[in-house]
């Protein structure tokens, strides 16, 4: 999975380092496709960037490709996925065949990320989360107060890392619109950071790992607090989709990131 800054970032170097590689765009979509209009892939000889959505459309894309990178030239095709290619979806596909050097990545228009996440945690249920954010198109902080909790391997672009004593305090530079997400090591630091989110009311949604009982707990803390009916239900928790049990991080990240997805469709 290429994610799309990322197929940018590298087509803009290896057209500065002149790679020879053609880019496949889906130029115009009707009925139903795999993806959508705008979808860009990079094929070189030796590797494939990005997808148009798999299976024969895409195999055969990328073995057009190929062949058009021994000519040097572009194409166009318009493909009616079902007599074309066997494929059931039965929408038309047109891609457009583009050799980089004449792609000009530097003028892409990118899709909006999905959402902006502010993830405070870095144990086991955090780790878990910011590895399947990184196979999607969004854009995460992830905070922690122990630098030791981020594993070794470093994280993608879009994942930013950040290590401080302050967490309640970085609430100031979450930006607005941002989803929040609580599960440090804490319980008196996951209600620090879940009085400082409800306290914006520009933050939409906050998650809280825990359980019903600590669901209680906390919304009695922060009535006597002050806190209003309208700043308490934007507090999610327990946090992930209703009726997908199960204690492991992997099933908790996996229910939280769909969650995620639905609270912010794409149009």
């Amino acid at each position: 999975m290429t994610l799309p800054a990322t197929l940018h970032a590298t087509a803009l170097q290896w057209q500065a380092q002149g790679r020879p590689a053609l880019v496949v765009e889906v130029q115009a979509h009707q009925g139903s496709v795999p993806r959508e209009a705008g979808t860009r892939m990079m094929v070189a000889a030796d590797a494939v960037l990005g997808t148009l959505g798999g299976g024969h459309l895409e195999l055969q894309a990328v073995q057009h490709a190929r062949a058009l990178l021994l000519t040097g030239q572009g194409d166009e095709q318009r493909l009616p996925l079902g007599p074309a290619l066997g494929q059931c979806c039965g929408g038309v596909v047109t891609l457009r065949y583009t050799p980089l050097r004449e792609a000009e990545p530097a003028a892409w228009t990118l899709p909006a990320p999905r959402f902006t996440l502010e993830l405070y945690g870095a144990g086991h249920v955090g780790r878990a989360i910011a590895q399947q954010l990184s196979q999607i198109d969004c854009r995460v902080r992830w905070l922690d107060e122990r630098e030791a909790e981020f594993p070794a391997e470093s994280s993608p672009p879009h994942v930013q890392r950040v290590c401080t004593d302050g967490l309640p305090h970085e609430l100031a530079a979450a930006p607005a619109g941002a989803h929040v997400l609580i599960l440090t090591h804490s319980h008196d630091l996951d209600l620090a950071l879940t009085q400082a989110a409800l306290r914006r009311d520009d933050l939409p949604w906050v998650g809280l790992i825990g359980s019903a009982t600590k669901r209680a707990r906390f919304l009695h803390r922060l009535e006597a607090q002050g806190f209003t009916p309208a700043q308490l239900a934007r507090l999610c928790c327990p946090i992930g989709l209703p009726g997908l049990s199960g204690k492991e991080p992997a099933v908790i990240a996996v229910s939280v990131v769909a969650q995620l997805l639905m609270l912010n469709p794409v149009s």
